[in-house]
């Protein structure tokens, strides 16, 4: 599920933080923020992403990834805020340069500059989150988020009051539109009768903007919303709150802290496992080039039901939406998904 500073993904967060991730949050592409020292003889890995650490999202889970490789595989680690395409390439190549072993490129957006670098350096594996591009030392890691975003559409048209639902991006990139097209399948799946809306804030960061869109879709009935916009996300929860009888779902991790009066529950990645995972097999010289499909199977996504909501949602329900994530988990229902186009299409400019 990741430029410029007007697409960026990444939002201010409404919960506390600890310093250290406040600290790192506010870098940029000149700023390189080392989370242990870099021994000469130690498995070095870093990071790259789009937006900032403190966002309790997109990016604040990519680095609690980082952190637990260097936990658990004593490694050295190093994190750096991207900004713009150019900042992609530059940092790519300090890292092969400085004799990294991993550097993980945070976001579908990653995947020109680690193509354009990998070659100059061939002892480092360059992995992009998302994407389908595959070199010798290059691999995307494409999560299985369409997964739990079908449980959650179907959660969403089991309740849904009005017969109208909704989902709000932050742009239209394809593992949003994924993502999107598993909601409305689990939806309709439930309830023959769901319309769903769609629609696109533009970018990553606007509140306000988010807002907006939320607003748009509560007027024209909508009762549920999916959102997957970072920052412009915190607007849907606040146009959520003031509309009252409307519940939200979180995304990429578990926001259902964020705003627990209106977040029904959470479509999660665990990050942390999975970056863990990658990073093991390179250290271990097990890890050969491929598309790195991480879903539900794996452990990786999983929908997370918010437990203050529990009590308000009829046990048919909630036994229908165990019985769906047991058939995913075990390969016997797959969610539609929308296979990524190679091309240019980013949230860079």
């Amino acid at each position: 599920m990741a430029d410029s500073p007007s697409t960026s993904r990444g939002f201010s967060t409404v919960v506390h933080v600890a310093p250290l991730l406040l600290a790192l949050a506010c870098g940029n592409a000149s700023d390189r923020s080392r989370a242990t020292s870099e021994g000469s003889g130690a498995f070095k890995v870093a990071l790259l992403t789009p937006g900032p650490i403190s966002d309790q999202a997109w990016n604040s889970g990519a680095y609690q990834g980082l952190l637990r490789i260097r936990d658990s595989l004593n490694a050295s680690v190093s994190h750096i805020q991207t900004r713009t395409p150019a900042d992609f390439e530059e940092n790519f190549r300090h890292y092969g340069a400085n004799g990294y072993h991993l550097v993980f490129g945070h976001g579908f957006e990653f995947q020109d500059a680690a193509e354009r670098v990998a070659t100059d350096f061939p002892r480092t594996v360059f992995i992009t989150t998302s994407g389908s591009r595959v070199a010798p030392n290059v691999s995307p890691m494409v999560f299985g988020f369409e997964d739990p975003s079908y449980v959650a559409g179907v959660l969403a048209g089991s309740l849904t009051r009005s017969n109208v639902i909704g989902s709000i991006g932050g742009t239209e990139i394809p593992p949003v539109r994924s993502s999107f097209a598993a909601f409305e399948a689990g939806a309709r799946a439930a309830n023959p009768r769901v319309r769903v809306l769609t629609s696109y804030v533009g970018n990553w960061e606007d509140a306000s903007a988010g807002k907006e869109q939320a607003i748009a879709q509560i007027r024209q009935g909508a009762d549920f919303i999916f959102q997957n916009a970072d920052a412009a996300g915190l607007g849907i929860f606040q146009a959520a709150r003031e509309s009252k009888n409307v519940a939200v779902f979180g995304a990429n991790v578990d926001q259902n802290s964020v705003a627990p009066d209106v977040i029904i529950g959470s479509v999660v990645i665990d990050l942390p496992h999975a970056f863990l995972s990658v990073a093991r097999d390179v250290k271990e010289g097990r890890f050969r080039p491929r598309v790195l499909r991480l879903g539900s199977t794996a452990g990786v996504t999983k929908f997370v039901l918010n437990p203050a909501w529990r009590a308000r949602i009829p046990t048919n329900v909630l036994a229908h939406v165990d019985s769906v994530e047991r058939l995913i988990t075990s390969g016997q229902l797959q969610p539609p998904r929308i296979e990524f186009v190679d091309s240019a299409d980013t949230r860079a400019p």
